[in-house]
């Protein structure tokens, strides 16, 4: 086996060498969960080593039983590790190394590897068996009819899940490992010769070209490091799904998946802005259904951003109000400014939000009835807030929880924020300037892989974008 150096050893006498100079670089000594086990070929020595907890015990059983039944003579037949493999272990994957970096970056992978005496190199035996929570319909994408399995946080029961729906040779997933530090495994997804061959190698080639340590939070690591600008644009430049049913649809369409190991999610690409207003409910219910879904979908995201900045602006300007529109007047003010209680508000639905995602199942009765106390008529009663803060608010949090996209509405939450506070200080200009600015925000939003963020609407593609305005027949969405 080379070394470090990347000299080639004696394969006569290497043995000692080539397992102290494993044990050197795994430091088995130190980590109790990086085991090995020592065999007797009939005289000839072997180990093996592996990490607790991701090899199947049965496999290595049998493995084993193989090993230990060789004879020597068998032995000095085999003239290299190949030919050893191909006698003495019925195993599937298996792969053959003479790098010793190599060997250590795929033992702590959790592949198996094998030394035997006389022979150069090391053996790699597939024998993985990944801890994983059992298959459950995501939180964040339900549906009322439709599949109810979800992505975990292992990249092979995640790439299965795919080719269980896309059952076509032309799907590729190609494997590739980032991070030098943390060696994370991510995998691309897509159908050949109908993804965009050039967002494929572009991407290919901004993985492949990264340098980084570790991807510490997963895909949001990995789409941050992709995407290299843009970090204080608000708009999310990616789109997840944890629905392998929903995945597959995308790649069919000839978008790329990237999935990352451990991360119970993957990212589409290309993702552009208006790819966030599809839910998979649209698709389990018939077109007419669908379509209404959709479109009531766009009002809700409009509604959220502009109905409190629209109002507010509104009543900063009572005499625009005609005797038709009094409703919107504000009956009774208190000491408290305006703007003050809309932020006050968005602070406490962020405080609410957050509190409910750390309160145990047992507690939640109790904290639906204190958020109902602290937004409710003893917040009037004491002066706080004007009830029609509190109707127009509460409706736009509700609306939030409408939205597939959980980035989405945030970045909705910080444009509404900003689009208040400039009202409050320039008036109409202050709200003009605000939807240009937003407008800008839009345009100017980077992706992954360099396409528009508004197309099909810049570029203009009829076409494609009517088909994301409306649930369009089963049958013509995939002629």
């Amino acid at each position: 086996m080379a070394g470090p150096d990347g000299c080639a050893r004696d394969p006569a006498g290497g043995y000692e060498h080539d397992t102290a100079l494993l044990d050197r670089a795994l430091r088995i000594d130190a980590s109790f969960d990086l085991a090995t086990r020592d065999l007797l070929l009939d005289g000839r020595r072997a180990r093996l080593y592996f990490v607790e907890g991701f090899v199947r015990s049965e496999t290595l059983l049998r493995i084993c039983g193989a090993l230990l039944r060789a004879r020597a003579e068998e032995l000095e037949e085999c003239g290299d590790l190949n030919a050893f493999a191909r006698r003495f272990i019925a195993h599937a994957e298996i792969e053959t190394v003479v790098d010793a970096n190599d060997a250590v970056v795929k033992i702590l992978a959790g592949k198996t590897a094998l030394l035997v005496e006389g022979f150069s190199g090391a053996l790699l035996i597939d024998a993985r068996e990944y801890p994983v929570r059992a298959m459950q319909e995501p939180e964040n994408d339900r549906v009322l009819r439709g599949a109810r399995d979800s992505f975990s946080e292992t990249l092979l029961f995640n790439t299965a899940l795919i080719r269980r729906h896309v059952r076509d040779p032309r799907l590729t997933i190609e494997h590739h490992t980032v991070g030098s530090v943390s060696q994370t495994d991510v995998a691309i997804a897509y159908l050949c010769g109908r993804a965009d061959a050039g967002a494929v190698a572009r991407l290919r080639e901004r993985i492949e070209g990264l340098s980084v340590r570790s991807l510490t939070m997963g895909q949001e690591s990995l789409s941050e490091a992709l995407i290299g600008k843009g970090a204080y644009n608000p708009f999310p430049k990616v789109r997840y799904t944890e629905r392998p049913d929903m995945a597959a649809a995308t790649i069919n369409e000839g978008r790329i998946l990237v999935l990352v190991d451990a991360s119970p999610s993957a990212l589409i690409l290309p993702t552009g802005f208006f790819d966030f207003f599809q839910s998979t409910n649209d698709y389990n219910f018939p077109p007419l259904v669908g379509t209404y879904l959709r479109l009531t979908r766009f009002l809700i995201y409009f509604f959220t951003l502009l109905l409190i900045p629209t109002w507010f602006l509104l009543v900063s300007n009572p005499q625009w109000a005609v005797s038709q529109h009094d409703f919107i007047r504000i009956e009774e003010q208190n000491e408290l400014p305006m703007i003050v209680q809309l932020l006050l508000i968005e602070l406490i639905i962020d405080c609410l939000r957050q509190a409910s995602l750390n309160t145990p199942a047992s507690l939640g009765g109790s904290f639906s009835t204190v958020a109902a106390l602290i937004l409710g008529e003893f917040a009037v009663r004491a002066r706080w807030f004007v009830p029609e803060v509190l109707l127009y608010m509460g409706f736009v949090a509700v609306a939030n929880f409408a939205q597939p996209s959980f980035e989405l509405g945030y970045a909705f939450k910080l444009c509404r924020i900003l689009l208040n506070v400039l009202v409050a200080l320039f008036n109409v200009w202050g709200y003009l300037g605000g939807i240009a600015l937003l407008l800008f925000l839009l345009a100017t939003t980077p992706t992954v892989t360099r396409d528009s963020y508004l197309y099909p609407l810049v570029p203009f593609d009829g076409e494609r974008l009517s088909r994301l305005l409306l649930r369009r027949r089963f049958h013509r969405d995939n002629s």
